[in-house]
């Protein structure tokens, strides 16, 4: 999902497409039912004479198992009522053409982008969200998904930071206080099978530290802004289901990498065509456990990494 916003963002970018954003007050509540569904009388609005009753639901709530469905069905009905199309490979982002005139729509639950370059056709479109649902026009976009937006409109550049989220994972694993790491990965470190647990000590040591929680909140950030970290994250990340001290040393020193480089930015912009560029390369026969040779890559649109 975060892919599309960071291609569509660096589309935007390039054109000086204005970036908006809004957010759907209590969205769920907007969900229209397909079936019959009961639940007990909430705490306090019981009274004597109905003491024995359930209440049947017009619409969808918090906490119902098809919510979040209903939710998207009834958004996706209604801003198809206003000349957007769904992308086949990305539900979740919408887009209409009219003429030279383009929007983009992108949906994450509750958050929406509105990208475009007509600013009368982008206010009728907010307009027409809020003739549907209760909205809070944001103006112009500087987070998303806890991703905060900086953007030079001189020159053309906009940038992508998520030095508060790297903050939180720093403290949370004990880590903020740490030394400062140079590198993801210590140059020379090969990690392997060989470093798991072989006894059962060993074992219950390793399995009260938070390996895997580790690994997931790192990933977030390398998927979302910091591609530096691809490589460090797939190397520590083959050994989630029994780590060992030394995979764990490598997991610690990428969270000392990230104490150092907590406010680098993933920047777009500075190009003068908007071109994809690849870049893959490959070793041989260097992975220890099996032998396989390992591949790698990189994709930048406008002057930025998306993938």
């Amino acid at each position: 999902m975060f892919k599309s916003i960071q291609i569509l963002l660096a589309i935007a970018t390039f054109h000086d497409y204005e970036i908006w954003q809004m957010d759907v007050k209590t969205a769920f509540l907007n969900g229209k039912l397909e079936e019959d569904v009961y639940m007990t009388q909430p705490e306090g609005f019981v009274t004597p004479e109905n003491a024995g009753k359930v209440c049947k639901l017009q619409r969808s709530i918090y906490g119902l198992k098809q919510a979040s469905r209903s939710w998207n069905l009834r958004f996706n009905d209604a801003i198809k009522e206003f000349g957007f199309i769904k992308n086949e490979d990305e539900p979740c982002v919408y887009k209409k053409f009219s003429g030279s005139i383009i929007s983009f729509l992108i949906l994450y639950v509750d958050d929406i982008l509105i990208i475009g370059n007509d600013i009368p056709t982008l206010q009728s479109v907010k307009a027409c969200l809020s003739s549907c649902f209760s909205m809070k026009d944001l103006g112009e976009a500087a987070y998303i998904l806890g991703v905060k937006i900086y953007r030079d409109r001189s020159r053309r550049l906009l940038g992508l930071s998520q030095s508060t989220y790297i903050e939180k994972v720093l403290k949370r694993f004990n880590m903020e206080a740490s030394k400062k790491g140079f590198l993801p990965m210590t140059h020379g470190i090969s990690l392997s099978k060989e470093m798991c647990p072989s006894t059962s000590q060993e074992r219950e040591r390793m399995s009260q530290i938070p390996y895997a929680l580790a690994i997931g909140s790192i990933m977030y950030a390398m998927i979302c802004t910091r591609p530096d970290l691809s490589y460090a994250l797939s190397m520590t990340s083959r050994y989630q289901a029994n780590p060992g001290e030394g995979h764990w040393v490598a997991v610690k020193n990428i969270l000392k990498y990230l104490r150092r480089t907590k406010d680098v930015f993933l920047v777009y912009g500075g190009e003068e065509q908007l071109s994809i560029k690849g870049y893959t390369d490959a070793s041989f026969q260097t992975d220890k456990d099996d032998s396989r040779s390992q591949s790698g890559f990189v994709f930048c649109l406008n002057g930025g990494v998306v993938s």
